[in-house]
């Protein structure tokens, strides 16, 4: 057999075996990770990365984002003095965690609530607002440019409204109904929007804890 024939035929064998070998590789190559689809989370098509924060708690120790890592975490902005969304949301969320209640700790879904109103409401304060609604919440605030910060980062926005008698203590705080979700890693992976769907999001969350990547 001529020597560039030969050459020839080793060529081909070599590509059919390489061939043979991709198509196995992606044949048996693992599917790509996905989420199961919800029924009251509206979720990003990719998670965001968050600037870092640290937000103040009542124990003193900061909140970051490796506070958050580990559990899907559902992020409300409100005040202490609100008198009407933040406790009815504070108190519809309840109803979630108390469904959450029967997963592991380790991975179970969380509450943060966080106060835009550092003027009144001190870490001790708010702890002990989110702690009336549920024992397991999270609650935090921080000087007003952190807490701008940490709301723009979450496409949420706030802003102090003076009241009528003039008093520097009469005031209210407009803010973003909207609850925002952390996955896992600490990036904002979706968002809920009014009228809540309580239920549905704690069916959800309930069903992607056990599909954490």
């Amino acid at each position: 057999m001529p020597k560039r024939t030969a050459l020839l035929l080793l060529a081909a064998a070599l590509s059919a075996a390489l061939g043979f070998i991709a198509a196995r590789l992606l044949f048996h190559a693992p599917a790509p990770v996905t989420l199961p689809a919800p029924n009251a989370i509206t979720l990003l098509p990719s998670p965001r990365t968050l600037p870092g924060f640290a937000l103040r708690q009542a124990s003193g120790a900061p909140l970051t984002q490796d506070t958050l890592k580990g559990h899907w975490t559902v992020v409300f902005l409100g005040f202490t003095h609100c008198p009407d969304v933040c406790p009815t949301t504070l108190a519809q969320l309840s109803t979630a965690q108390k469904q959450w209640a029967a997963l592991p700790a380790a991975t179970r879904p969380r509450v943060l609530f966080v106060s835009a109103d550092p003027e009144r409401d001190t870490p001790e304060l708010v702890a002990g607002y989110a702690h009336a609604f549920h024992k397991d919440s999270l609650a935090a605030t921080a000087p007003a440019p952190d807490l701008q910060h940490f709301a723009r980062s979450l496409s949420l926005v706030f802003m102090k409204v003076p009241g009528t008698s003039g008093r520097p203590d009469d005031y209210s705080i407009d803010h973003s109904a909207t609850l925002v979700l952390l996955d896992p890693q600490a990036r904002m992976a979706g968002v809920v929007t009014p009228p809540f769907d309580i239920k549905g999001l704690a069916d959800d969350l309930t069903t992607l804890t056990p599909a954490n990547p």
